[in-house]
This record gives C-alpha cells, sequence and structure tokens, in this order.
C-alpha cells in the first residue's frame, strides 16, 4: 500500500529484521524489481532495527494490546487506519520535533 501511494525512488532502503518472511526468495525478488536495497539487522542486535520495534511498540500499546479483532479484514482495516490517519498525520513524535511524520516531511520539503 505505502509503495502505490509513494512511488519512492530506486535505491529506497528496506530495512528489517532476519525474519524468514524478509529473508524469503520471492519477497527478495519483488523488492529487487523494484529497485529497493534490502538491508538487515545483524543477528541479535535489536538496535540496528530500533525505529521499527519503536513503531511496532506504539501499535501495540496504543491500538491492539487490549484488543480483540473479530475477523483478519477487522484488523487490518484498524492497523491501515491507525497507520494512515492516526501515526501519520495526528500523533506528534518526539524525535520529529513534537510533530506528526505529515507536517515534519511538508516542512522539511517544502511541500
Amino acid at each position: 500500500m505505502a509503495w502505490q501511494r509513494r512511488r519512492p525512488a530506486p535505491r529506497l532502503v528496506h530495512h528489517s529484521d532476519q525474519g524468514n518472511q524478509y529473508r524469503a526468495g520471492l519477497y527478495q525478488q519483488l523488492l529487487a524489481r523494484r529497485g529497493v536495497v534490502a538491508s538487515m539487522s545483524r543477528k541479535g542486535n535489536c538496535y540496528d532495527n530500533a525505529q521499527v520495534e519503536s513503531f511496532f511498540r506504539s501499535l501495540k500499546n496504543e491500538l491492539t494490546r487490549h484488543r480483540c479483532f473479530q475477523h483478519h479484514a477487522e484488523a487490518r482495516y484498524a492497523i491501515a487506519e491507525y497507520i494512515e490517519v492516526f501515526y501519520n498525520r495526528q500523533r506528534l513524535h518526539q524525535a520529529l520535533g513534537y510533530r506528526s511524520p505529515e507536517e515534519f516531511e511538508r516542512q522539511e520539503t517544502g511541500g
């Protein structure tokens, strides 16, 4: 979904941990076809992936911790809404000077 909306330039870096889903041949081929550079954290080094770990901590604490979804589609919708509406447009991020990612990008790129 992010790829479709943003259409990033070639050589985008996709950083992940060493999970099987990220090492899978089909996934690696998809990244390569799109010109994405795959970057994986070192084995057992959680600091390599700290930004992603921080995001998932926020997602769990702010959305899913005390919530039980009835089916996959409900969870998918709630997570997409959390990311697109709340996390990117409304939630203030300390690392971005207490701005939302959307506001930070708009101010930094002049867009």
